[in-house]
């Protein structure tokens, strides 16, 4: 069952000062969307984290959609590149 799974997503506030992380890695969810925005792919990653796997990255990614939802706006600024 679904419900029954183990999170893959933790936060604890003794691993890396409470930022969501891999369950069980101190691989912040944080550290794997700044891999995929800059432009390094799920097997890229997965090569780098061994430890990691295809699903905690996209539980990674998952975690994050759900918190943007949250109703706080975020200003955006542009920045010339």
């Amino acid at each position: 069952m679904k419900d029954m799974e183990k999170p893959l997503i933790a936060a604890n506030p003794k691993i890396m000062m409470g930022k969501p992380v891999i369950a069980g890695t101190r691989i912040t969810v944080e550290l794997i969307l700044e891999k995929l925005a800059a432009g390094e792919t799920i097997e890229q990653i997965l090569e780098a984290h061994p430890q990691l796997t295809r699903e905690a990255v996209l539980a990674a990614i998952a975690f994050a959609k759900e918190a943007l939802r949250a109703d706080v706006i975020y200003p955006v600024t542009e920045t010339a590149t």
